[in-house]
């Protein structure tokens, strides 16, 4: 109530969003509940992080862990402006965040494009500010690279499935795609959240398969793309 009818689907201005605070207010599990790995590091030398939001990031984080040579998972909130957020102030609208999953890896047992594929089938990539019924922009769709590896292979998945989409007769994605770097610190999320599916097996979960394939094989593909900006705004940086 206090934080009035502002649109959820509008992205705040830096100084509309709230003030969030200097400090952590509640405790991150130090180990994942399912593969038993940290959920802050340290990671095995040569992991590799990359950072993504389907929507309501419980089922998000499931669909993740279950890949093989995925490190670790964990979900927060990235993308916006509010340090130290809680779901609650995520969910208005005005910290600016996506609801987003951490994925740590080990990159000699699966690759970026592996884990791309399991984002663009697993989700509706093509509905801007919102994900089925959640409506906001804490459920857009996201990508955050930290490697150039990654953001080749984000540029050429993004081509691939656009390009299956198009072929079906769907719309336009319009997935948030940039560096991790420029969308700023990745705020852990509270430990309830953490692995939500796993601790309330028969919880909400909006994602699974929706019928079209991402063509993966990426050496195959261009390696430069024309990418349709996000839309209702964006944060983190796109190309």
């Amino acid at each position: 109530m206090f934080f009035g009818n502002r649109d959820k689907s509008t992205m705040p201005a830096p100084d509309q969003a709230l003030p969030g605070r200097d400090h952590r207010i509640f405790q991150v599990p130090a180990t994942h509940a399912v593969l038993g790995t940290p959920l802050e590091g340290p990671w095995p030398d040569g992991t590799q992080l990359i950072y993504l939001a389907m929507g309501c990031f419980w089922g998000a984080e499931r669909i993740m862990w279950r890949l093989p040579g995925v490190v670790t998972t964990a979900v927060g909130y990235l993308g916006g402006y509010t340090p130290n957020p809680t779901y609650e102030e995520t969910c208005t609208g005005r910290t600016g965040h996506a609801e987003a999953v951490l994925v740590a890896y080990d990159p000699t047992r699966i690759q970026p494009e592996h884990i791309l594929k399991a984002f663009w089938e697993n989700h509706d990539p093509t509905q801007g500010m919102r994900q089925g019924n959640d409506i906001g922009t804490a459920y857009r769709s996201a990508l955050w690279w930290t490697s150039p590896e990654q953001e080749a292979a984000v540029r050429q998945t993004y081509t691939a499935f656009q390009g299956a989409l198009t072929a079906a007769g769907r719309g336009t994605i319009t997935t948030q795609v940039g560096p991790a770097s420029k969308a700023g610190t990745f705020w852990y999320a509270e430990d309830y959240h953490q692995q939500y599916l796993h601790k309330n097996p028969g919880g909400y979960c909006n994602h699974g398969p929706k019928g079209i394939t991402c063509p993966i094989g990426i050496a195959d593909l261009p390696a430069q793309t024309s990418i349709v900006p996000p839309q209702g705004g964006s944060t983190g940086g796109s190309w």
